[in-house]
């Protein structure tokens, strides 16, 4: 499985079509080239978890790249708080949940190559986990150094392609970031961004390479996917300078160390926040508990140009969905069903859904601007480390415009389709067309001959 990480499927095609990328033109040819939804938010590692353990983010304790602990297990000296952009990268494996099995700990001997999920892979498998690695990368990324992450791409793919052609596994994840760095950097129509494509190519075409010359292609399953999609920026609203206009204090990353702040304000992506108020309290408020005290905050948000989609939770099993120009909606959920009730408005502009299935709620929303966002939002509005506000950042924004190496050109995490939409190519034809990311898992399980947990989010489409 190679995820060509934040390469969107419209771009993938046209340059497939254009024969850039004659490996994957291949696989195209043999199997199949399908878009589905990635996971809310579409982050680089929360939007890992479908992959590689067959359930949204949310479900399995990863609401964002960064987010506020209540409980307090997390230390206070980094703000009772988690982010996982540099050394607490390593600490994801701990904060997932535990009863949710990882595809490494199901299909043994599997091999793991920049995934930040690394649950069950043995030391010597975790191709990118060294100390000089990890500080090569640390340099890489905190230097702004885009050219160098396609070197830490190609070097990568020709470390997996060498010890798949020494050592058998039967389960290989192999990332590569490229792709989004370049994105972030000058856009995914950028040349440098056809490099890092091509990189992916190349890996591809020496993993299949190798595969026929010794006779293993014909059962080899070959993969290739995104985790999110991009689409430009234009504007930061940086959320910490905002609500320090209005008047609050707050945590926020890298420096949250406040933990008498008003508001954690966690930002994944760029284009989607989480906002955790009354911090004092140790459990998870919901919003009928916090609305006479924050509903002005709530008023203000949605009056900024950069808010597209507002999410309240307001149970374990329901939310409410506001948007400044188009009302508000309440999302119920109960045994994977969904309903959609318009009360001021329809900020998803999907009309009224009553009583969905997970199949019904994906074809009630994926021609919308919102694709898979029933399924999406409720998995994450639900979770127990998510914030009590939840951002969606509308197009041409997002909400960091410090602190970041690589000035963003281009963003993602929010729920829009340039955003939600991925591509999968498959070298050999499914049984059904593939919908979601988190039918990967199982679906990889299904090709490898074994029994699926009862617990996953996801279905195989073989």
């Amino acid at each position: 499985m190679v995820i060509a990480d934040g390469v969107r499927p419209d771009v993938l095609a046209r340059s497939i079509a254009g024969g850039d990328l004659p490996a994957l033109a291949g696989l195209r040819a043999e199997g199949s080239l399908s878009t589905v939804t990635s996971a809310f938010p579409s982050v680089t590692g929360p939007a890992y978890a479908p992959f590689i353990m067959g359930r949204y983010p949310g479900s399995v304790g990863l609401p964002g790249l960064r987010w506020y602990d209540r409980s307090r297990r997390i230390a206070s000296l980094t703000g009772h708080s988690r982010s996982y952009v540099g050394a607490e990268g390593l600490l994801i494996d701990r904060d997932i949940d535990r009863a949710s099995p990882t595809i490494f700990e199901l299909a043994k001997p599997s091999m793991g190559a920049l995934s930040v999920i690394a649950r069950g892979l043995h030391r010597r498998d975790r191709i990118g986990r060294t100390p000089a690695f990890m500080a090569r990368a640390a340099a890489t990324h905190f230097r702004g150094n885009v050219r160098g992450w396609l070197a830490i791409d190609r070097r990568i793919g020709e470390e997996v392609a060498r010890r798949l052609r020494t050592r058998r596994v039967r389960y290989a994840f192999v990332a590569l970031t490229g792709i989004d760095k370049t994105s972030h950097s000058a856009g995914q129509d950028s040349l440098i961004t056809r490099d890092a494509m091509r990189i992916v190519d190349d890996t591809v075409a020496q993993i299949r390479s190798d595969a026929e010359r010794d006779g293993r292609w014909k059962k080899m399953h070959l993969w290739v996917g995104s985790d999110h999609g991009h689409s430009p920026v234009r504007d930061h609203e940086d959320l910490i300078t905002v609500l320090a206009g209005w008047g609050y204090t707050t945590l926020s990353h890298p420096w949250a160390f406040n933990t008498s702040a008003d508001v954690a304000v966690m930002v994944s992506g760029n284009a989607m926040a989480h906002l955790y108020v009354n911090l004092d309290q140790k459990t998870r408020p919901w919003w009928s508990s916090l609305a006479e005290r924050w509903s002005e905050l709530v008023e203000r948000l949605l009056s900024r140009e950069s808010v597209d989609i507002l999410i309240l939770p307001t149970s374990p099993s329901s939310c409410e969905i506001l948007s400044a120009g188009r009302g508000a909606a309440r999302l119920t959920w109960s045994e994977s069903r969904y309903d959609y009730t318009p009360t001021t408005g329809d900020p998803l502009d999907i009309g009224e859904q009553r009583s969905l299935d997970d199949c019904e709620a994906y074809d009630a929303t994926i021609e919308s601007d919102y694709p898979d966002s029933l399924v999406q939002i409720a998995h994450l509005a639900g979770s127990a480390r998510s914030g009590d506000i939840i951002l969606s950042a509308a197009r041409d924004w997002d909400y960091r415009a410090k602190y970041e190496p690589i000035p963003h050109v281009s963003s993602h995490g929010a729920l829009h389709r340039e955003h939600m939409l991925v591509p999968l190519l498959l070298n050999r034809a499914p049984a059904r067309i593939p919908r979601r990311t988190v039918d990967v898992m199982p679906s990889a399980l299904a090709a490898l001959g074994i029994t699926p947990p009862k617990t996953l989010d996801g279905v195989s489409f073989f």
